[in-house]
């Protein structure tokens, strides 16, 4: 293997390590047991949502056909946070697993209505795409936030549409393994999002079954950002950020590079989860306030930048 293919792994493993050894309580007084209670199930947590985050985002593009979409920023998320909201209003005591399957489901559905809004559009500007799906997830937040101030649930609401990893500890991030299943499945199916990518009727052309495709891959989007909203709360432009920093170096082949933005979004989000513990240290920030600046001044790049 090539130096350049060693650096992520390299890198990921370097983080893992730094994860490890961060926090307030010190290691070295013996309390070894905080390891495998709090540090690595957060630190498995960043993992598997960054990676998942990441490759439903290059779904959410291919499918769209733009470079500037993701769960968050369609919807998708968004409408996740609605279908916990319903669910919690309709049965408080439900079961987490419960709770996820409504979850998912609404975010089937609000994924499949941004969609469908964007074959609407003209295509001779693509702006317009990212600018609907945020009209569209604002909405769809908004909605949330009414029915949670009417039922005295903000702080639900707010739990579940900012990421926050310092409540991780073991079995309260499990769940997040269905994230990278999820991200498996996308591999095993690279090739088929890569050529529905290119559009419907050249898909069809291709011998593609262009709807079972696109059905396939909202199933994952949905899937992984509802998983990832129950866990740990809405983490933004992950997405949108590693997809499109990837495709600039390695092309948009994903059986080829899928690997490597599963693994830059696990890496990214774990950064920006050791930077937010180290900047008010010993308080946190937030990671998803961390991936909020970060990734609105990358975005803010990727608009001005050239091709």
């Amino acid at each position: 293997m090539s130096p350049s293919r060693l650096a992520a792994p390299a890198a990921l493993v370097l983080l893992v390590g730094i994860s490890a050894v961060t926090g307030v309580a010190s290691l070295s007084g013996g309390e070894w047991w905080i390891l495998g209670v709090s540090r690595l199930p957060r630190t498995a947590a960043a993992l598997l949502a960054g990676a998942g985050l990441a490759v439903a985002g290059v779904i959410m593009q291919m499918l769209a056909r733009n470079r500037f979409v993701e769960p968050s920023t369609t919807g998708t998320a968004q409408a996740a946070g609605l279908g916990l909201v319903a669910v919690t209003l309709v049965a408080p005591g439900a079961a987490l697993w419960l709770k996820m399957a409504v979850a998912t489901a609404a975010a089937l559905i609000g994924t499949a209505g941004f969609l469908a809004l964007v074959r609407r559009l003209p295509s001779r500007d693509p702006l317009l795409v990212p600018l609907t799906g945020l009209v569209y997830g604002g909405i769809l937040g908004a909605a949330a936030t009414f029915l949670a101030y009417e039922r005295d649930l903000i702080q639900y609401v707010d739990v579940w549409m900012n990421g926050e990893l310092s409540g991780v500890m073991l079995g309260r991030y499990e769940f997040l393994w269905a994230a990278g299943a999820l991200a498996i499945a996308a591999y095993v199916f690279a090739d088929r999002f890569t050529i529905a990518g290119m559009g419907e009727d050249t898909s069809r052309s291709l011998g593609l079954d262009y709807p079972r495709v696109v059905a396939l891959g909202l199933v994952i989007v949905a899937g992984i950002a509802a998983v990832t909203v129950v866990t740990v709360g809405m983490i933004p432009f992950v997405g949108l950020v590693v997809p499109n920093m990837v495709a600039r170096f390695a092309g948009e082949n994903l059986r080829r590079t899928l690997p490597l933005v599963a693994m830059s979004g696990a890496g990214l989000v774990l950064a920006c989860d050791i930077l937010g513990r180290l900047i008010r240290f010993p308080y946190e920030i937030p990671v998803g306030t961390i991936l909020g600046v970060l990734g609105a001044l990358v975005f803010l790049w990727m608009l001005n930048a050239r091709r």
